[in-house]
């Protein structure tokens, strides 16, 4: 990678109003927010779509996606792995999606609040025993080793295979589920332990999680986004895989072997930066992808090359909740930009929480 050739390209303001407005627009009553308009739903996204919510301060729609989220978890803690309009479509039960709500409430209570008060504690409370159950059921597929299986299948039984992705997901939710733990005067030590356990196997024995999915440029970076890799570790990964899964001027295939630009993969890989602390970079990185909009100001889904045909065609709710988390931590839009930052956490804790 040679920073000297790359490029920070000019680009039209980001229109937050239109980007979070766009994921309230396709927002059913019930709360749900699907991929597109008539798509399906997954518990993921739907909680980066929240996110997305929270900066552009449609806080009451946010309030609905986590109500959804309350009402539709299973008795063992989990969600289905998709829905159509509230009726499941795959009953796979993956960990990543249980744990992740943690990561949303801990975002919503930091743009919201940022401390302890009659109305917050109240919102935490409201919403600890979903984020336990959550947390709970992704930790319960954790080998003794520390890598922890992606799902249980419809039948209940559990697919042995841990994905690097889905783990670094969970690393970064179970740091937000300790630290609304600590607001709450809680001691989850099983938590930390797993905590713990989950981060050794990512620095130290990477090789175990499943290599087949290494096409996926998400493999990559999600280490570094959820911080389980910082430092010398973060920079040598970026450094030595950038090639494989970056278009200098265009930004982060979805795929290495395809030749498809995802707004999506972009924003989080900026995202990953940025917690690294080369901000400079990530906004080289960001600003490729600024003029890959809609006439209305939304964001594609992604792009091939060099024919520039866009595909999918749909506006996805989740992309652009990425893209404004992005344009968060790169510019400090809210007061949960610094999230996803490893100088913002001491080990399992986000630095800095009032008791």
């Amino acid at each position: 990678m040679d920073m000297k050739n790359l490029e920070l390209q000019p680009s039209p303001a980001l229109n937050i109003e239109i980007l979070s407005g766009m994921i309230a627009d396709i927002q059913y009553n019930s709360g749900e927010i699907p991929w597109h308009e008539d798509g399906k739903t997954d518990p993921w996204d739907l909680v980066e779509s929240a996110m997305g919510l929270n900066i552009g301060g449609f806080f009451r729609e946010s309030e609905r996606a986590f109500e959804w989220m309350v009402k539709n978890q299973n008795e063992n803690g989990s969600w289905f792995s998709s829905y159509i309009k509230g009726v499941p479509e795959d009953r796979t039960m993956e960990t990543n999606m249980s744990a992740y709500i943690a990561t949303g409430v801990f975002h919503t209570w930091l743009i919201r609040w940022g401390k302890l008060n009659k109305s917050s504690r109240a919102f935490l409370k409201n919403m600890w025993q979903p984020v336990q159950k959550g947390v709970d059921f992704a930790i319960s597929l954790q080998t003794e080793r520390g890598e922890i299986y992606w799902a249980k299948s419809p039948q209940g039984s559990t697919d042995p295979m841990a994905l690097l992705t889905g783990s670094s997901s969970i690393y970064m939710s179970l740091k937000c589920a300790l630290s609304i733990a600590h607001l709450l005067g809680i001691k989850m030590t099983r938590w930390e332990i797993a905590f713990e356990k989950l981060g050794r196997t990512i620095r130290d024995n990477i090789h175990i999680y499943n290599i087949s999915k290494s096409r996926f440029s998400m493999y990559w970076f999600y280490p570094i986004l959820s911080g389980a890799l910082t430092g010398d570790a973060a920079i040598k990964r970026v450094e030595k895989y950038w090639k494989k899964y970056v278009v200098d001027g265009q930004g982060v295939r979805c795929v290495s072997d395809r030749p498809w630009i995802t707004m999506a993969e972009t924003s989080e890989f900026v995202i990953a930066l940025s917690a690294m602390g080369n901000s400079k970079l990530a906004k080289i990185v960001f600003s490729w992808i600024q003029e890959r909009i809609y006439d209305d100001g939304t964001f594609w889904c992604g792009y091939t090359f060099p024919d520039m045909v866009i595909w999918p065609e749909e506006k996805i709710s989740w992309t652009n909740a990425v893209v404004l988390m992005a344009a968060d931590a790169l510019y400090d839009l809210t007061p949960a930009s610094n999230l996803f930052s490893h100088n913002s956490w001491d080990g399992f804790l986000f630095k800095g929480l009032e008791k």
